[in-house]
């Protein structure tokens, strides 16, 4: 399929650019030649709003333009371990994007990208079948706490390809890794407090954050209305199987093994160590242009490591 290349040299409104992976997004779209405005709470933002306000939004963008918004803004500051951690998060894919959608009308812009994520295909275990696409996303879930995030995600996503007079595209993120997020494990590792689960054949999708961030420019550039792109790289790997390559490549302890039951008290880890899937990026590659630097988490982590 031909791509479809939408102008050079955007201004682009970033909600969430103050965050580990807004900075790297912002990076790579000031490098493609566009520029960047944050938008977040934070005194760094050049507009100042919070999402969850839609009225403080609306004035704080009016008067200007942007010809595309980009949706990026988490809630969270950490690894959620509880269901409960995740909602606020939860909660700004429903409300925060509707505000947000509205304030890129108000602004003049044609163009909405939204930050999505892998894990909203479920969270149970899909055994070796890859997941593209046309599988269901956000299914619902009988568990009222899976499905409070699953809602969000499966929101979010409407809103963003029913927005009218909007070319909305979403990328569904594998785990992110890299500069900025890895190293918020480093130290938990060192002090051995991040013990994990057997994996048992499990693996997840992940994807590098600089990798992640050019995926947003190839959107931004190429991504169709309507549309959502898998993104991650070419080598699903277990949570624990991920923990233990961030210790070799930086010299650190290993992990300790404990049974899943253990971890059962950590209501949204457990989850997570439950699940299994695997993604296609095929379409990101045909349509969007886009393939990963990194072709697995481990050759990520080792340039990560050199950097040190």
């Amino acid at each position: 399929m031909v791509m479809t290349t939408q102008q050079k040299n955007q201004s682009i409104l970033l909600a969430g650019a103050s965050g580990v992976f807004g900075g790297h997004v912002t990076q790579a779209l000031t490098e493609a030649g566009h520029k960047v405005t944050g938008l977040g709470r934070g005194q760094a933002n050049g507009v100042r709003a919070d999402l969850m306000d839609r009225d403080g939004l609306l004035r704080a963008v009016d008067g200007q333009h942007f010809d595309t918004v980009i949706h990026a803004a988490t809630a969270l500051r950490k690894a959620p371990m509880r269901h409960r951690d995740m909602y606020a998060t939860d909660a700004l894919r429903v409300e925060g994007t509707a505000h947000l959608v509205e304030a890129a009308r108000a602004v003049g812009a044609t163009r909405f990208v939204s930050e999505s994520i892998a894990l909203g295909y479920g969270y149970g275990d899909f055994g070796d079948r890859v997941l593209t696409e046309d599988d269901p996303f956000a299914p619902r879930s009988t568990s009222p706490e899976l499905e409070k995030h699953l809602k969000g995600m499966r929101i979010k996503e409407q809103l963003t390809f029913e927005a009218e007079g909007l070319t909305g595209v979403a990328l569904r993120f594998g785990l992110f890794y890299g500069p900025g997020g890895t190293d918020a494990l480093v130290p938990m590792l060192r002090k051995r407090q991040l013990p994990a689960p057997a994996d048992r054949g499990r693996v997840l999708p992940w994807i590098e954050l600089t990798d992640a961030a050019r995926a947003v420019v190839a959107a931004v550039e190429h991504g169709r209305a309507g549309q959502a792109y898998n993104i991650a790289d070419r080598t699903p790997l277990g949570f624990r199987a991920h923990l233990l390559c961030v210790a070799e490549e930086f010299g650190l302890p290993k992990p300790m093994t404990v049974p899943l039951w253990l971890t059962a008290p950590m209501s949204y880890a457990h989850v997570m160590f439950e699940a299994s899937m695997r993604v296609s990026m095929a379409k990101a590659e045909r349509e969007l242009g886009w393939t990963p630097v990194y072709p697995g988490a481990r050759d990520g982590l080792a340039a990560l490591a050199a950097e040190r």
